[in-house]
């Protein structure tokens, strides 16, 4: 063999090697999603994502992924990577966000796995078989222009989502145990070619708005046994000051676990009302001990129910807004409701003035990373 025929063979061999690396390796361009990225490492910044996990710091996560592999189904046709260039992705994706100050146990705090940019068990993910199994005209009319007030209630565009995916789980030549696992599969492949259709910030606001539906219907926080409270809050409230220490003491240890939302903090309100009228305790403890929403998030601070974002600020640092709706007293269900919300209007934005100057402006806070010390203290007590 000549020296040419050598050199051609061994070029050869390069060239192979180097394309099957490329199909090992991450091929999603995360330079172009750097304002979405960043935006991500503020909202998941080191000690504060446990905090933030489930209102600001997941949702923003998922919706950067949602994007950024939407973009790129514009140059590969497939709206889903497979398990392998996923696990690259999420690594890359990971080490970016540690190096702009995220937290490193992102992988645990938000459910993150390679899975995340698959197809799981949805059967479509090729952009043209999508749009001809897909009506794609109602869909991007429903969530072309999502209020994230009215989605809510009217769930327009997740009801577009749910019949896009419906439509697409057809395709599937072997049908699953439980079609809801499939149908939920295909919910992230519709969401991922309705980010190919909208502006970055558009699409941000669009899934933002989406996720904030479903945190906002569901206390996130973990309720811990109750007998300190059954044991002195019964009887009628025969030991009123015994049954407050207990309740306070109890809700101060709800409080470390997260920030919530005043919606949020409604649900809670709820949910450990009902614990407590079914250890009968009939008596409205709240109003008795006067607990109020406020008493259900960390420090007292109120994320506003519309999505939101951490800001970085080079004096202050990591910052976010806490709506100062929170002096309102948390409600007892009615025997005849397990919903507080039809009794319980919480206002837009109330007028408060404060003697902090620079804390307080009007009607929010930010609270930043000069009380991260605080709140460590807290979280360690």
């Amino acid at each position: 063999m000549t020296r040419r025929a050598e050199f051609e063979m061994g070029l050869f061999v390069v060239l192979q090697f180097m394309f099957m690396l490329s199909l090992w390796l991450c091929s999603l361009n995360f330079t172009a999603s750097e304002g979405l990225i960043q935006t991500t490492s503020h909202n998941c910044w080191t000690v504060f994502a446990p905090l933030l996990a489930n209102v600001m710091c997941c949702p923003q996560l998922d919706a950067t992924l949602t994007i950024t592999l939407g973009k790129a189904s514009k140059e590969t046709g497939l709206l889903a990577l497979n398990r392998t260039q996923s696990k690259h992705c999420v690594s890359d994706l990971e080490k970016i966000l540690v190096a702009k100050g995220a937290s490193s146990k992102l992988r645990s705090i938000c459910s993150l796995y390679s899975s995340n940019l698959t197809a799981s068990s949805c059967p479509v993910i090729n952009v043209d078989e999508f749009e001809s199994a897909v009506d794609t005209s109602k869909l991007l009319l429903a969530c072309e222009k999502v209020d994230p007030v009215k989605e809510c209630c009217e769930q327009a565009c997740q009801n577009a989502i749910l019949d896009a995916a419906t439509n697409i789980t057809l395709k599937a030549s072997e049908p699953l145990t439980d079609n809801s696992v499939r149908i939920s599969d295909c919910k992230n492949v519709v969401q991922r070619w309705l980010a190919t259709k909208l502006e970055p910030s558009q699409a941000k606001e669009t899934l933002r708005g989406l996720a904030n539906c479903k945190i906002n219907r569901v206390c996130p926080l973990v309720f811990p046994d109750m007998r300190d409270i059954s044991g002195n809050c019964s009887n009628e409230l025969s030991n009123q000051m015994g049954c407050c220490g207990a309740m306070e003491s109890y809700v101060s240890h709800l409080q470390k676990q997260a920030l919530i939302t005043n919606l949020q903090a409604l649900d809670c309100a709820t949910s450990l009302g009902t614990k407590l009228q079914k250890l009968n305790i009939t008596k409205n403890v709240f109003s008795v001990c006067h607990i109020s929403l406020k008493d259900f998030s960390l420090q007292g601070c109120l994320l506003p129910s519309l999505p939101s974002d951490a800001i970085f600020d080079q004096d202050t640092g990591i910052s976010f807004t806490c709506d100062l709706n929170d002096n309102i007293p948390a409600p007892w269900p009615s025997s005849s409701s397990s919903s507080a919300s039809t009794s319980v209007t919480i206002p837009a934005l109330p007028a408060a003035a404060s003697s902090q100057p620079g804390l307080y402006n009007e009607g929010v806070t930010r609270f930043g990373i000069f009380v991260l010390s605080l709140v460590l203290v807290i979280l360690l007590s």
